[in-house]
Order: structure tokens, then sequence, then C-alpha cells
């Protein structure tokens, strides 16, 4: 256990550290109550290195006994920035749309940024109430619950799949917290939809089956959904810029919902309640925050995204923030260990030839570089153009950092233990299954979370240590 804590220790002070020379870190945060019923809240930091490296690691995972009312919860992150001394660093703050945490967001000095995978989801939670789809998806729960409430008629569905040559896998029933989890159920239930039949076939029940109509309404419903997976998991990752891609992701989502003169009745309603409620959701995911975000993201920063009208006033803001920056700052000075390439390029644009014109500002010249492909990473190229951009670099690092969406909080609870009921239950895990979490890099963040009893950073480090003896 002395060694734990050792590692422990080890893993807070670099932690700290990284967090102390940076300048500028964004922060997710959420609360969550586990099956013994106890709360706990989880914050992350993100940020960008000094290597435009993307860093994201978990601050902490702590119980929590008062009512998360909206006092309560800015106190409670208010209380974590200080105990990790970033408080005048933290920027942005993501949490779900909950009134409790917007309400604690307006009473931070942070900019709230909501989280755009709880919008989008809830979105599709509206637009499947306001359509014709209730009928198609009662039946469906109804059958998948079937299956999975009685082994036997499960074993009897594996076996019908053996006979049809399919794989054997179980149904999917759809949990109403649980993203995308109508369009796996519906998945499901179509790929084997004959194993399905023939099973029901043979047995005693009382279910009423889909019928032709209903079945041709979830494959349509399937098609629209599946974009919605995408984007949801895409704008989820924190180990790449999400930020940036939010106002795409809603374009394309946009154009996918777009109703077609081929569409039935029942698919142009949920597509038109589907466009109606994002676009008014769209209004307070902090538009301003993503849109400045978007430009300084070399994919992007076209700003296709936008209408024509919108694109001059996103380029108007940045030009007045890099005003208000100069204005406190002197030129940043070339180091002796500062690349040649961006000496020379440096070098370059004040040399004596370039007299007779007029000089480009940073920013003009960032418009005229040409966009990079979509596949590449504008961390990467900031890395090489960081020295000739000056404290538009530093807006880029301040603003990319930011994750779209609050799910790198919510893998802390998906992934972590945080409960001593559940955390009693960790030996009689077995090896296989232990070092897959192990292998989790949420994990391994959870295992140097300040806020975690001993007892549970034992169990995720003694994850760590049989993983590494395994590969012995």
């Amino acid at each position: 256990m002395k060694k734990v804590s050792h590692i422990y220790d080890d893993e807070r002070r670099d932690k700290e550290e990284l967090l102390a020379v940076s300048c500028h870190v964004a922060l997710t945060g959420d609360h969550w109550t586990s099956v013994s019923n106890h709360n706990y809240l989880g914050v992350t930091a993100h940020l960008i290195d000094s290597e435009w490296k993307l860093k994201s690691f978990a601050l902490t995972v702590r119980k929590t006994v008062t009512r998360h009312y909206a006092d309560a919860c800015a106190e409670q992150f208010d209380a974590v920035t200080k105990e990790w001394q970033i408080e005048k660093k933290v920027t942005t703050i993501g949490t779900d749309s909950a009134r409790n945490m917007v309400a604690a967001a307006r009473q931070l000095p942070f900019e709230h940024v909501p989280c755009a995978a709880h919008i989008l989801q809830r979105t599709i939670t509206v637009s499947l109430e306001e359509s014709s789809f209730d009928t198609a998806l009662a039946k469906c729960r109804k059958i998948v619950g079937h299956f999975k409430h009685s082994p036997a008629s499960t074993e009897e569905l594996h076996q019908q799949q053996t006979a049809l040559g399919q794989a054997r896998e179980p149904l999917a029933q759809d949990v109403s917290t649980r993203w995308n989890s109508t369009l796996s159920m519906i998945s499901r239930y179509l790929r084997n939809q004959e194993a399905v039949n023939a099973t029901l076939a043979q047995q005693r029940h009382n279910l009423a089956t889909l019928t032709n109509l209903e079945c041709e309404k979830l494959q349509k419903l399937e098609v629209v959904l599946e974009p919605c997976k995408y984007v949801t998991e895409l704008l989820g990752g924190d180990s790449y810029v999400s930020c940036s891609v939010v106002l795409l992701a809603i374009c394309h989502l946009n154009r996918v919902m777009e109703p077609t003169d081929e569409d039935p009745g029942y698919m142009i309603k949920f597509k038109t309640a589907f466009l109606k409620d994002l676009d008014a959701r769209k209004a307070n995911i902090n538009i301003r925050w993503l849109k400045v975000a978007t430009a300084l993201d070399q994919r992007f920063k076209d700003l296709k995204s936008l209408h024509k009208n919108e694109r001059d006033e996103v380029w108007t803001w940045i030009e007045e923030m890099l005003r208000q920056s100069e204005a406190g700052l002197a030129p940043p000075q070339p180091t002796e260990d500062e690349p040649a390439a961006k000496k020379s390029f440096l070098l370059l644009c004040s040399s004596d030839s370039d007299s007779d014109k007029e000089e480009l500002g940073p920013l003009a010249r960032y418009k005229a570089e040409p966009c990079i492909r979509m596949h590449e990473c504008p961390l990467e190229w900031w890395a090489a153009h960081a020295g000739a951009y000056g404290q538009l670099s530093s807006l880029a690092r301040k603003y990319l950092a930011t994750p779209a969406t609050s799910v790198p909080c919510e893998r802390l609870f998906s992934l972590a233990v945080p409960d001593s009921a559940l955390a009693a239950r960790v030996p009689l895990v077995s090896l296989p299954v232990a070092l897959s979490l192990a292998s989790c890099p949420v994990v391994q963040q959870l295992a140097s979370c300040s806020a975690i009893r001993p007892l549970e950073r034992f169990h995720l480090l003694r994850c760590q240590h049989h993983r590494s003896s395994a590969h012995v």
C-alpha cells in the first residue's frame, strides 16, 4: 500500500506540474448516483501542452452529500479549481444541459459549453415522441424484453441463429438514459428478425409481432439514426480536437434530416420535428465559442459550416481578441532553441526585400494559409507554425482544448468503481476483464485522481500491475 501511495503522489505531482505551466485549462463536470444510492462529483481537465499535445485527465471523483442545487454545484466546481490552483486558468466548463448545471455555470467565472451530445440525444428523444414510431417501438421493446427475461427463450433464439448461419448474439433493449440504445435495439432486431420470428413461432406467447409496414418504418428510422450515432461518437472523443467539429456536425445532420419527396409522411414528421428542436437548442450551446474554435482549426477555417454573412463577424471577434492580448503583452522574442524553420520564416517576414510592401498581420497571413486535409491534425499544424503567429497560436491553444461534450467526465463513472459496495467486488473480476479495464486511459487517469480512496486506487493500480506482468 505504501508503494501505491508513492505512485499516486508521483502521478499527482506530474499533473500539478503540467497544470502549473499551462495558461488555459478546460473542465468537464458531472454528478452520478451509484447503485448504493451514493452521490459523486467527477471533474476532468483538458489542455494543450507546450508540445501541442492534447492532455486529458481526471481531477477528482468525490462523494457529495448535499443536494444538487445550483449554488452547491457551483461551490463544488470552484473548490476543485482552488484545490488544483487553476481558478484563474480555467476557460470553459462542459456539463449536460440540466437546469441546475446551467444555473451553476452562470455563477462561475468560466464560459459554459453545454454538452453537444446531450443536446443531440435530447433532440432525438423529442422527435421520436412527436412522430409515428411509438407503436412499432413499443412492440419491438416487448419482443426484446421477452427474450431478455427468459434464458430459455434466448437459447432457443441462438439455436435459430445458428441454423440460419447467423452470428449468435442477444437482442438489445433500449434505455432512455443510454445514448443510441434505440438504434442498437432496432438494428439487432432487424438483423435477427427471421430468427426471432422462427423462435416465437415455436412458443406459446401473447406478444404482438411487428407488421411489414412497422418493420419498414423501423428500417427507415435506422437509416436516419445512424448519422446521429456517428456524430455522438465523433464529438465524444477526448484524445483529439472536438470542439471545432460541432458546427460542422450540425450542418451534416441538417442535410441528412432534410425532408425529401420520397419520404413517407411519418418520416417527414420526424425530420421536421428533429430540425425544429435542434435549431432551438443550437442557440444555447455557446455558439460564439464554437465559431471561434472552428476558425482556429486549420481544417475548417474557411467557415463553410456558417452562412456567408456570419463569417466576417467571427474574424472580427478574433481580431479584437488579438488586439486586447497584444495591448498587455510584449511581442514574443525568438528563443535560442526555437526551430530553425520558424526563425527563417520570421526573418523572411521582416527582411528588407519586403519593406516596400505592406506587412500582413498574423491573422491575415493565417487566413491566407491553405486549409489542411480533413484527416490531418490541427494541433500538428499549429506545432509547426506557432512561432509565426504569436498570440494567435495562444488563442488556438485556448479554444481548441475545450471538449465538445461532457463525455470524458461521464466515462469516469462508466469505467471506475467509486463505490465501496462495488469496490469490494473488484477482486472477483476475472483477470481478462481487469486487464481490459486497466488498459483504458481513463482508468489510468482515474488511478491518479486525488479524491479516490486509497483502497479504490489500489484496485485500479493492481489491475495495471497484473497487466504489466502478463506482458513479461
